[in-house]
């Protein structure tokens, strides 16, 4: 009998639930026979497929069935994927990690959630999430190669070592294939552009001994732009006057930061600039400049994505009952995205980015700023963020029976992840020497001097004089994982009242490396307002591990599992030691209790360990000018700094420990209900110095209320710059470990099947509530609530998924639903909120997907599916003003997508 189409995941736990039914139904009453399996967070194979920790288990029919169509939708879905994390749309993304995507389990950041391949660790994206820290690229994934995805939330450290602080992401690919089969998917999105095409074949072998199955899947994506969307594609769409003023692509101002008027015929001459939208603009209190409301628009919400996956799984039996197996997967992806168009102000060969020059032509002290427009770039796509990526992973090696005793495998694994990034830039020198001519010294007061006529600013460039100016920085970063395993197991260790103790230990030796290979001028002040850091390191590990499951009673099962981990790397050693323990109680047949501790910890970020100095931009109050002042508002301090950061080679591991309690109930046949406490507690989480601590901390030295020679007083003066007038410059910062995090809630799952005469009804529903997220940067500091208004955070309280499948004969169809919990607005986010003031929250949000499929025979299917079925936009924030006026960590204006699948067999069994 097939398996019936279902939307929302659901505890694997509810699988075996069902087992009273079957045996009712089956011959005579006789219970079924379970093949053994092994689960995500066990290394014991098992035939209950329940567990002491919640492990939610995503079908590939799932996936199909809820319309989603890539591996970042399906986990965005998930009620337990509660971080923010960056989209295709982030500033920061670009930046850092283009083309990447993240899974963030429990929000507590993308490194602290360990995403294994059929049980193996895979390498890192090669370049670092937000410039910080290492993290899993799961975008690249191929969606037609999954069979299903395994998610354990919580500490999984005592069998999988390091990273598993706050759960497991476990993608099982397809290990068999009877026949030969096709899928071709097409998709359009309602509002235009953003059309896909995806086709993979699935098809095996079996030639006496030795069988395998091969994978090949082909990926085109167009980008989709801004300004293919309304609420996006103009200043206008702004919430304030403010934001709605023209973007500044010509600009003039004085020392005072007031704007000098160009005049509208200096305007009318640029207006066939940014697509004839260029002109005589006005922003409130600062004065007339030369603008466009439509060039904000530049800016790719989905990313161009051409690639192909190819995956392979091969076996040879022996004659001795052992068998050699071995999984090869390959990757190739180019990526392309754009963030906006290069722009250019004076930048000083020393780095500094305020601007500021005295100009001989005008007899006083200006700042100049250009953003350069499609018609002088030579159109957007000669500058978009093009991505090369390259993964290539194999696993191979022996398993069987040793002595007839033991089972065992032993295995070696390799992952590669090689990148070439290339970012458009604008050379500062030569800019500086085209737009402002030579410099001619400098004046009393530090400035540099020029004699610039303003004619040069307010002229448009022609493709050569563009192209003088600009150039692309090439990175070719590349991380690399490698396992050494030996894994032994025995299901009948010994007797025990409730049946026979399983036992299963395992050795590793494994190394990790990475090398970001930044483009040598990236690391100079050589491109305008970019300078970055390099970073290359590597470490060694070994690891032993034991898991015992102990059946007390024929209704109590108790598990218990040890391991420890010693990484070595420049001159240090750092072991660790972690364990975890649960129960599984069954009081009646249909009702499981469950419960579960464990330790866990991660091993410092290579990134964070060796990352080499660089720089990137923040902003601080600076808290020394208020108190000389008397100031009344902090916010009236807050400037830019230029933050210079580089990695510590002396960070400590980060700890936690984690607590599950739960039940899996089925009260009557064919309803499945689960409920389970989570309780994470991380300690020493590595964080980078707290610009705003350090400022305080020299604010305080500087007045004389903290003694100047003491080491705090010594060590904060010196990470703090200041110009020639005293005011805020620069700041200096390494990742320490100082952070606390915690979080606690519930996961709440329902399934319910219901048989009638118009054909079978499934409902699945899932839901998380979060009771609380707190955060303590340093100790002593006051613990955050996350959900608080003011707080600086922006994750959901609560997430709910649910869906009603329908199928009979060669008809199935589905209506999936998500809410996504109220959120902080941006002012709330950025910390200002006051009372009267709109928010502090965004309301909830609804978005459903439907699908219809129709079977033509047992072997040819097609299914339509529409994603965001009511074509719903993001939520309005009257206090976002920053462009796209929406949170984009959370909301696209995608819009309506409908996707056509069809697919078809060839040979073998029934679709």
């Amino acid at each position: 009998m097939r398996k019936h189409a279902m939307v929302c995941s659901i505890q694997l736990a509810l699988l075996s639930m069902a087992a009273p039914a079957l045996a009712q139904n089956s011959p005579q009453g006789q219970p079924q026979q379970l093949d053994t399996v092994q689960v995500t967070g066990s290394r014991i194979p098992r035939a209950q497929v329940e567990g002491p920790a919640p492990v939610t288990v995503v079908t590939a029919e799932e996936i199909k069935a809820a319309g989603f169509t890539s591996v970042p939708d399906v986990l965005r879905a998930m009620t337990q994927n509660g971080g923010e994390t960056q989209s295709q749309q982030s500033s920061s993304g670009a930046d850092f990690s283009p083309g990447a995507q993240q899974v963030d389990l429990r929000g507590l950041g993308p490194n602290h959630t360990l995403v294994l391949v059929n049980g193996r660790r895979i390498a890192d994206f090669p370049m670092p999430f937000k410039g910080r820290s290492n993290f899993t690229d799961i975008s690249n994934i191929p969606l037609g190669m999954i069979e299903r995805i395994e998610v354990l939330t919580g500490s999984a450290s005592a069998i999988y070592g390091s990273d598993a602080i706050s759960g497991v992401v476990n993608f099982i690919l397809k290990k068999h294939a009877d026949g030969t089969t096709v899928d071709a998917r097409m998709g359009i999105t309602s509002e235009g552009g953003g059309e896909s095409f995806d086709i993979s074949l699935v098809s095996g072998f079996e030639k006496g001994r030795f069988s395998g199955i091969y994978s090949v899947e082909l990926q085109s994506q167009t980008p989709l732009w801004a300004y293919e969307r309304d609420i996006q594609d103009s200043t206008k769409d702004g919430p304030t006057a403010a934001a709605q003023a023209p973007r500044r692509g010509f600009l003039r101002t004085d020392w005072y930061d007031d704007y000098i008027d160009p005049g509208q015929a200096t305007c009318d001459a640029l207006s066939g600039q940014n697509g004839g939208t260029t002109y005589y603009g006005y922003r409130p209190r600062y004065g007339y400049y030369c603008g466009s409301d439509e060039a904000i628009g530049y800016g790719t919400i989905i990313s161009k994505r051409r690639g192909v996956n190819a995956y392979a799984s091969m076996s040879y039996a022996f004659d001795n009952g052992s068998q050699w197996f071995a999984d090869v997967q390959m990757g190739y992806h180019d990526v392309s995205m754009f963030r906006d168009v290069t722009a250019w102000s004076h930048m000083a060969a020393d780095g500094n980015e305020e601007g500021y020059f005295y100009n001989q032509a005008s007899d006083q002290v200006e700042f100049w700023q250009r953003q350069f427009t499609p018609e002088e770039i030579g159109g957007l796509s000669r500058n978009m963020i093009e991505t090369t990526q390259k993964t290539f992973g194999v696993t191979t090696g022996f398993k069987g029976t040793w002595a007839d005793i033991w089972d065992y495998e032993a295995a070696l694994s390799y992952s590669q992840y090689r990148a070439k990034i290339s970012w458009p830039q604008i050379v500062a020198a030569k800019a500086n020497e085209l737009f402002l001519g030579p410099q001619l010294g400098e004046d009393d007061d530090g400035f540099p001097i020029y004699n610039a006529d303003p004619e040069r600013l307010y002229r448009p460039l022609t493709r050569s004089e563009y192209d003088s100016i600009a150039a692309r920085s090439v990175y070719t970063p590349k991380s690399e994982t490698g396992t050494l395993s030996l894994t032994v197991s025995k299901g009948d260790l010994f007797t025990l009242p409730g049946g026979d103790a399983g036992f299963a230990g395992t050795v590793e030796l494994g190394r990790q490396s990475y090398s970001l290979n930044p483009d040598p001028l990236a690391t100079q002040y050589y491109y305008y307002s970019w300078k970055d850091s390099d970073g290359k390191g590597s470490r060694n590990r070994w690891a032993g591990a034991a898991e015992l499951r102990m059946p007390l009673h024929e209704t109590l099962n108790w598990s218990v599992a040890g391991r420890y981990d010693q990484y070595r790397y420049s001159g240090n050693s750092i072991g660790k030691a972690t364990w975890s323990t649960g129960l599984e109680w069954r009081p009646i047949d249909s009702l499981l209790v469950r419960g579960s501790y464990g330790t866990a910890f991660r091993a410092p970020d290579l990134h964070y360990v060796y990352a080499g100095i660089g720089n990137d931009e923040t902003s601080g109050v600076d808290w020394y000018n208020y108190a000389l002042d008397n100031g009344d508002d902090p916010e009236d301090y807050s400037e830019g700094l230029i933050r210079t950061r580089e990695g510590n080679r002396n960070l400590d591991p980060e700890t936690s420990t984690s607590w599950t309690a739960g039940f899996v109930w089925s009260p009557i046949n064919g309803l499945d209900i689960s409920a389970d406490w989570f309780n994470i507690d991380m300690r020493d989480q590595v964080q980078d110095m707290s610009v705003d601590q350090i400022l305080r901390d020299e604010a305080a030295c500087r007045l004389g209320d903290k003694d100047m020679s003491s080491p705090t007083c010594m060590d904060a003066v010196s990470r703090v710059t200041r110009n020639s007038n005293g005011s805020l410059y620069g700041i200096y910062v390494n990742p320490i470990n100082v952070a606390k995090e915690s979080t606690e809630g519930v996961d709440i799952g329902v399934r319910y099947r219901l048989q009638t005469g118009i054909g079978q009804f499934t409902f699945s529903g899932a839901h998380t509530w979060v009771k609380k997220h707190d955060f303590q940067q340093y100790a002593g500091d006051e613990i955050k609530d996350q959900f608080a208004v003011n707080s600086g955070f922006d994750i959901p309280r609560t997430k709910t998924s649910a869906s009603i499948s329908w199928e009979k004969d060669a008809w199935a169809a589905t209506v999936y639903g998500q809410r996504l919990g109220k959120l902080p607005n941006s002012w709330s986010y950025d910390q200002v909120w006051e009372e009267g003031d709109p928010g502090p929250y965004i309301r909830a949000t609804y978005r459903y997907n439907a699908s219809l499929q129709y079977r033509f025979d047992d072997h040819s299917r097609l299914s339509l599916s529409v994603v965001n079925l009511f074509n719903k936009m993001p939520p309005k924030d009257p206090t976002y003003s920053s462009y796209p006026y929406y949170d984009i960590s959370w909301f696209d204006s995608v819009g309506r997508q409908i996707n056509l699948q069809y697919t078809h067999k060839f040979g073998g069994a029934a679709l």
